[in-house]
């Protein structure tokens, strides 16, 4: 069997990632993820510079939908509409969570 090496790297979602790095992390062209950013569904950090920053919060959400993308051979609008729903996912489960640890007996000790 042969061994397999991984890249691992240590992102904190309060970080940035500039658009070749996220290209790279997330197996993606430059030019693929700018068509996502003109769906809106990939939104650049608004600093003003010149190179675009994205939060590395949208690194997770981007390589699952890659992976699906390669493995159902979806289109980028599809990938656009499928990384939106995966956000929304990761938001309700959140709330869920948080909602979750209010109710009675819940609570930690």
């Amino acid at each position: 069997m042969e061994k397999q090496l991984f890249d691992v790297a240590w992102l904190d979602a309060r970080e940035a990632v500039t658009l070749a790095e996220l290209a790279q992390i997330c197996a993606m062209s430059v030019d693929e993820l700018d068509e996502l950013t003109d769906y809106g569904v990939l939104v650049p950090t608004g600093d003003g510079r010149q190179e675009r920053l994205f939060s590395a919060e949208c690194v997770v959400p981007l390589r699952t939908a890659g992976k699906l993308r390669q493995d159902f051979d979806l289109d980028l609008f599809t990938v656009g509409l499928l990384l939106g729903y995966l956000n929304r996912i990761e938001v309700l489960e959140r709330q869920l969570l948080s909602l979750q640890a209010q109710l009675p007996g819940n609570a930690p000790a």
